[in-house]
């Protein structure tokens, strides 16, 4: 089956990338010291991260739905899973450089690679259920909380051999943190949303009305690159900031 680009869902990943080269400038200029901010904490920083991630994800469930209404197949499939998980292990190495002591085990890339595979397996399910085991993932970090508090198997949950699940009592030391509970919720409800529109209602799925926008389609181009774009806006703006230092 031919492939087919929406715009609206490429707008919508090229903004979470735009957005996220301005929290990560704004990250960088707190790193090199020209502007002190509490990005741990401050609810300011840490409300944005949340819903940069929640773009990016609930973009990627619109993808996997477009996929999976394209018949998309499982050896496209694995040679972009194959890039995506190849730049995780580039943004581990990296981080174990820069930051050795809080390093990126398990960031947004290394939970993209998991919960695009669990999203391919759940495609074909209908969208009540994918919605329904959206909720049941979004919820599952509290109600483990609640169930593992004070129990000997809570430290099993908080060591890097599992927290990557999400299940924690205690947040680990890590430059970037997204566990596939409960984000793979939010994959999944994009997955159920576009599976909604791309059969009963196409037209929504194929609005162009971000795209068309002022600046839609630089969105929409920078949403098709996303993944070289994201690789790459780290290093040029640190590399700017540090120029920027060094010639002062």
């Amino acid at each position: 089956m031919s492939s087919m680009r929406y715009p609206l869902v490429d707008a919508l990943r090229g903004l979470a990338m735009l957005w996220m080269t301005v929290f990560h400038f704004c990250f960088d200029l707190d790193y090199f010291a020209y502007w002190q901010q509490n990005f741990l904490s401050d609810p300011f920083w840490t409300g944005q991260r949340s819903a940069i991630v929640s773009l990016f994800l609930f973009s990627a469930g619109l993808g996997q739905a477009i996929a999976w209404q394209q018949q998309l197949s499982w050896q496209r499939f694995a040679r972009r899973w194959g890039q995506i998980a190849l730049c995780a292990l580039l943004v581990s190495l990296g981080s174990w450089w820069m930051f050795p002591a809080s390093f990126i085990y398990f960031g947004v890339l290394h939970g993209m690679a998991v919960m695009l595979l669990l999203a391919r397996c759940l495609a074909p399910l209908p969208v009540a259920g994918l919605l329904w085991l959206g909720a049941l993932a979004l919820l599952s970090p509290w109600l483990a909380h609640g169930l593992l508090q004070a129990q000997p198997a809570a430290e099993l949950f908080n060591s890097k051999a599992l927290n990557w699940l999400g299940w924690i009592t205690r947040k680990p030391v890590t430059e970037d943190y997204v566990p596939v509970f409960p984000w793979l919720g939010v994959l999944l409800w994009g997955l159920g949303l576009g599976k909604w529109c791309l059969t009963g209602h196409p037209q929504k799925m194929a609005s162009a009305w971000l795209g068309a926008a002022p600046g839609g389609a630089l969105l929409a181009r920078l949403g098709r690159h996303s993944l070289p774009y994201y690789m790459l806006h780290q290093p040029v703006l640190m590399g700017l900031l540090w120029g920027w230092g060094w010639v002062r």
